[in-house]
């Protein structure tokens, strides 16, 4: 119906057809000669692509693809395809004239004159660069939920099997995974809480004077400077704090009335690699001895810490002291599913 309204008069059709071309201002629509060079450039095109239409007629549309794709025969497969099937599809990165990417999602199709003749072709193409990026991102965070719940889950599994070898009742052992999984799952919300892109050393270390209801007592006393934690290397403090802090008052300085715990942390310049040097002390407790068998709090410790750096732990009389010495590029590492489990 609305061709039958310029059937007398070719030039207003024309002109309609124009209007619809250059009004589709989100598609860029090129037309070329067989010989691949530009000959009509719409509104569209000059948006998305950033060429003129007065720039870039006679030019060749070869311009908006990469290099490689050139290199790998991209625009002649297009050409061919849609000679021989009606279209070439265009799903890819090309070039705006300031030499940026975008990923474009459209077709080449051939123009034939009405006796049937191919006269060129005609590209049609939409900017989807942001549809693409967003589907990246949500891969990547699908693959990064995956690697987490696996080694969550892992770590769940882990606490519970070495929890029920080493306690000696079914009390003890729900007690103990019980209080594991707690403080592993705070350590979760702290991460959340930043976008899961790590946290500061003292918000752990707040963390684990907060679930001892020591926070305001005075025997909980931590000092450094402002450090930030990679996801995996708070997971692993959130967890080795818990373990001092458990055998700490089971055993240790927190068993008495007197004693203290202090956590002091300092970073040095070795070659220009910077190390963080972390201990634990517990003072004014009772004598302490090294225990005749390793239980799985102490090798949680020694495991977790050791992925990072030197870790040493020493029964002194006077009481429990863990040193850390660790590469503060291991311990910032935020790419959570390429770090070691």
């Amino acid at each position: 119906m609305i061709m039958k309204l310029f059937s007398d008069s070719s030039r207003s059709r024309e002109r309609f057809l124009e209007a619809i071309l250059q009004s589709a201002i989100e598609y860029a629509i090129i037309s070329t000669d067989l010989n691949g060079l530009v000959t009509t450039w719409n509104e569209g095109a000059r948006r998305i692509l950033g060429w003129n239409e007065t720039e870039i007629i006679g030019r060749p549309a070869a311009v908006i693809f990469t290099h490689e794709d050139l290199q790998a025969g991209i625009l002649e497969g297009e050409m061919a395809a849609a000679l021989a099937e009606g279209h070439g599809n265009d799903e890819r990165w090309h070039v705006r004239k300031d030499g940026s990417l975008f990923w474009a999602s459209g077709q080449m199709m051939a123009l034939t004159s009405d006796e049937g003749h191919v006269e060129g072709f005609v590209k049609i193409l939409r900017d989807q660069t942001e549809q693409r990026e967003n589907e990246e991102r949500q891969r990547v965070l699908m693959h990064e939920l995956s690697h987490r719940i696996k080694n969550t889950l892992a770590v769940v599994q882990a606490i519970t099997t070495q929890s029920f070898r080493n306690a000696s009742s079914l009390e003890e052992a729900e007690q103990a995974i019980s209080a594991r999984i707690n403080a592993y799952s705070k350590a979760h919300d702290i991460l959340l809480q930043q976008n899961w892109l790590g946290t500061a050393l003292a918000t752990i270390v707040e963390a684990t004077a907060t679930n001892l209801g020591l926070e305001t007592s005075g025997r909980f006393k931590a000092s450094g400077p402002a450090i930030e934690l990679g996801p995996q290397a708070a997971l692993a403090f959130s967890l080795v704090l818990h373990e001092l802090a458990t055998n700490a008052n089971k055993y240790g300085a927190l068993s008495q009335d007197s004693g203290t715990i202090k956590i002091e942390w300092s970073v040095r310049d070795e070659l220009g690699d910077k190390r963080l040097n972390f201990s634990w002390q517990e003072v004014e407790g009772p004598a302490v001895e090294a225990p005749r068998k390793k239980g799985f709090g102490c090798r949680l410790i020694t495991s977790s810490l050791s992925a990072f750096g030197e870790v040493a732990v020493d029964y002194a009389r006077t009481g429990l002291i863990l040193r850390l010495d660790a590469s503060l590029e291991k311990l910032q590492y935020k790419n959570y599913s390429d770090a070691e489990d």
